[in-house]
């Protein structure tokens, strides 16, 4: 199984970027993990929400197959300890999917096509966070969750 998380637009800030790629090296020992950013909407102050989630939704539709599970990184989606994150990255791994695809939408959320082709929502915090900081939180748990399997120490008991 791969991991794939798709951002919409770029990570400005560069210590960001520096943790971010240090937890991509990292988790690179136990899965193939990758980050694809999808440019920002050109001219987005020009647009309605609605259409600027619309146009955001066929780009991130875009980069997913039919044989994709999709997962939204979404305000009200289910919340895990990082144990329980960790149990639901084996249970895709077990289920024999070739890709996992986890999506951090853009400053308004998801078109509701977008939410009905996902397989399920998850949320980090009920708090609100930067979609760049997101990034971080995101695969510093992916990488934990990986640690948990492997029963490694740096997620401490």
């Amino acid at each position: 199984m791969t991991i794939k998380l798709l951002a919409i637009g770029k990570t400005d800030d560069k210590q960001l970027a520096h943790l971010i790629e240090q937890y991509i090296k990292r988790l690179g020992h136990y899965i193939k993990f990758s980050i694809e950013i999808i440019p920002d909407i050109k001219n987005a102050k020009n647009l309605r929400t609605s259409q600027q989630k619309e146009r955001e939704g066929q780009l991130i539709l875009s980069k997913v197959a039919t044989s994709d599970t999709l997962i939204l990184l979404d305000e009200n989606g289910k919340q895990y300890d990082s144990v329980s994150f960790s149990e639901l990255l084996q249970k895709h791994m077990n289920s024999g999917i070739k890709q996992l695809i986890f999506v951090i939408g853009g400053p308004y959320g998801f078109s509701e096509e977008v939410y009905q082709r996902s397989n399920g929502k998850l949320s980090l915090s009920k708090m609100t966070f930067s979609h760049q900081m997101i990034r971080l939180f995101f695969v510093e748990q992916l990488y934990r969750g990986f640690t948990i399997l492997k029963n490694e120490p740096y997620h401490h008991r």
